[in-house]
């Protein structure tokens, strides 16, 4: 994907999970894992691994961004005041949250339309597959990886990607 047309995912307009803007231009420059997630669901304790390559790489450039989206079997369905309160007590999550979006079909968000055009290592691109699907944005705005919803955020794959992100 590339962004001489405008289409970088951090050309888009999200609201933060706290109100105003999420302001993604201000990563432009840095390397993003952009990630769907849920408060309800099986791979929710992903938000620890996530959570520890936000700690582990922010100085260098980096940033988890979070997603929230309640379209797979309801497993966001709380308010965001909710959402901040559940990451942060129970995973002490730090990285920034954007509002809740759809992430599949007719209400799609513009982020997730320049995103699902991008293809894994398995070659699957389009729709979101469920909760904690990964996306990577290099520090040139471009999407660089796309990883299963399954693939853990400390897996080797996920931070050699990173690493290469940031180097």
């Amino acid at each position: 994907m590339t962004t001489t047309d405008g289409s970088s995912p951090l050309g888009v307009e999200i609201g933060a999970l706290t109100g105003g803007s999420a302001d993604l231009a201000q990563y432009t420059g840095k390397a993003v894992l952009i990630v769907n997630v849920a408060s309800k669901c099986g791979l929710t304790p992903q938000y620890n691994g996530l959570e520890k390559l936000q700690e582990r790489y922010a100085e260098r450039g980096f940033t988890v961004l979070g997603v929230p989206c309640n379209q797979f079997l309801g497993q966001e369905p709380g308010s965001a005041e909710e959402i901040a309160e559940f990451c942060s007590a129970t995973y002490g999550v730090t990285f920034p949250l954007t509002e809740k979006v759809e992430v599949n079909g007719e209400g799609r968000h513009a982020l997730y339309e320049r995103l699902v055009g991008f293809a894994d290592t398995e070659g699957h691109s389009g729709d979101i597959r469920w909760n904690f699907e990964k996306f990577l944005i290099g520090r040139d705005g471009e999407v660089v990886a796309r990883f299963s919803p399954q693939t853990e955020p400390e897996s080797d794959e996920v931070v050699a990607a990173v690493e290469g992100a940031l180097a």
